[in-house]
C-alpha cells in the first residue's frame, strides 16, 4: 500500500472515532439536561465545583495514555462547561476589559461557555457578586514575583463574599504596539503588577521611556491602539484582540511567573478532602499575641500555606492578618482551632473553604 493510501486509511479511522466522540458528547449533553431538570425541581445549585473536580480527577487517574494526561483537564473543562450551560448559563465578573489575565483565568476555571462580565476595578468585581449582578467573580490574589494584590486583600475586610475556589495561572507578558517597532515607543502602559514583573527587562531595553500605570493590562492595550507612539505590557491574547504587534515576547523577569486567582461567590464551597481555608483576624497590640495565635495551628497539626498583613484603616500601626491553611472549616480539627483563635483575637472572619489547586 502506498504511503498516501495508508495516510488516507488512517484519516478515515480518525474521522470514525471523531463521529463516535460527537455522538457521545451529545449523549452526555442529553443526560446533563435531565440532571438540570432534577436540580431545578429540588432547588440545588447547577454549579458544583466539587463534582467537577471529581470528574476530572477520576479521568486523570484512570488514563493510561497515549493521550497526554496534562490535556485531560483542559479538554474536559470545556466539555463540562458546555454541558453545564445547557442546565443554566453562569455569569462571572472579572477585572476587565477583555483579554486581561483575569479574563484568561476566568476561562481556565469555568470554561468558555459562561457569560463573562468585565468590570473596571477589583472592587467592582466584589460588588457585582455581592449585589447578585453575577453569580461568581475572579480576582488576582498574589503573584509569585511581586507578592500580594493589596486591593484584593483590602476588599475582603469589608466584603461579605466568600472564596469558593482558587487557581494558579502562568503569566507571560509581551510588549505590544501598533507598529511592532521598538524605535517608535515613547511611553509604555500597563498595570502596576505587570510593570513590576518586567521591571529589569524594561529598564534594560527602554531606559529612557516613560512608564504609566493603568487599571489593567487590557486597558493598556486599548491605549496603545489609540496612541501610535505608545506600547503596552500585556498578554499575547490582548495583542490578537486589539490588533497590536509584538515588539518582544516573554519579557517577564522571572519565567516561572505565576498569579494565584480567587473565585468569589455568595455560598460556602462543599468539602472535597483537598481543601484550603482562608481567614483574617485582628489582634490586641501586645507582645506575643501573634505567636499565641499561630501556636494554635501548630498544636493542632494544621499546615499554614500563607500569612500576610495589611494596615488597619484609620488605626495607625495596627494590622489585619490574613492566613491560609490546609483543611476545610467543617473538619473537626479546623473547627476546634478556629474556636481557640476566637478567644485570642479581637475579631476573626472566615473568608471561605474551597478546593485547593495544588
Amino acid at each position: 500500500m502506498k504511503e498516501e493510501e495508508r495516510i488516507q486509511s488512517l484519516r478515515q479511522k480518525i474521522e470514525a472515532v471523531d463521529d463516535e466522540i460527537l455522538q457521545l458528547l451529545n449523549r452526555r449533553a442529553q443526560i446533563v439536561q435531565e440532571v438540570g431538570k432534577v436540580k431545578s425541581e429540588i432547588k440545588v445549585d447547577h454549579y458544583s465545583p466539587r463534582r467537577e473536580e471529581e470528574i476530572v480527577g477520576r479521568l486523570e487517574a484512570q488514563s493510561s495514555g497515549p493521550f497526554p494526561r496534562s490535556a485531560i483537564p483542559v479538554v474536559f473543562r470545556e466539555i463540562i462547561s458546555a454541558c453545564r450551560s445547557l442546565e443554566r448559563e453562569l455569569s462571572v465578573a472579572f477585572l476587565g476589559p477583555p483579554a486581561t489575565f483575569s479574563h484568561l483565568a476566568c476561562i481556565q476555571h469555568f470554561g468558555s461557555s459562561v457569560r463573562v462580565v468585565p468590570e473596571d476595578t477589583i472592587q467592582d468585581v466584589f460588588e457585582a457578586v455581592e449585589r447578585e449582578e453575577t453569580e461568581y467573580g475572579v480576582v488576582p490574589a498574589e503573584n509569585s514575583t511581586e507578592g500580594p494584590v493589596a486591593q484584593t486583600l483590602d476588599m475582603f475586610i469589608r466584603s461579605e463574599v466568600k472564596i469558593c475556589g482558587e487557581l494558579m495561572t502562568k503569566i507571560s507578558h509581551a510588549l505590544l504596539s501598533k507598529s511592532g517597532r521598538a524605535g517608535d515607543v515613547e511611553k509604555i502602559y500597563s498595570h502596576a503588577q505587570a510593570l513590576a514583573q518586567c521591571r529589569e527587562w524594561l529598564r534594560k531595553h527602554f531606559p529612557r521611556v516613560q512608564f504609566e500605570e493603568t487599571g489593567s493590562t487590557a486597558k493598556a492595550s486599548q491605549l496603545a491602539v489609540e496612541e501610535p507612539t505608545s506600547a503596552a505590557v500585556a498578554s499575547s491574547l490582548a495583542g490578537d484582540l486589539y490588533g497590536l504587534k509584538a515588539i518582544a515576547s516573554q519579557i517577564e523577569d522571572n519565567l516561572n511567573n505565576y498569579t494565584r486567582f480567587l473565585v468569589l461567590g455568595r455560598r460556602e464551597a462543599e468539602r472535597t478532602g483537598r481543601d484550603k481555608t482562608s481567614i483574617l483576624f485582628s489582634i490586641p497590640h501586645a507582645p506575643g499575641t501573634l505567636f499565641r495565635v499561630l501556636q494554635i495551628f501548630y498544636e493542632e497539626g494544621i499546615n499554614l500555606t500563607r500569612i500576610e498583613s495589611r494596615p488597619a484603616k484609620g488605626k495607625p500601626w495596627e494590622y489585619i492578618f490574613f492566613i491560609d491553611f490546609e483543611g476545610h472549616a467543617t473538619d473537626s480539627c479546623i473547627a476546634e482551632a478556629l474556636d481557640k483563635v476566637k478567644e485570642r483575637v479581637l475579631f476573626v472572619k472566615v473568608l471561605g473553604s474551597y478546593p485547593r489547586c495544588s
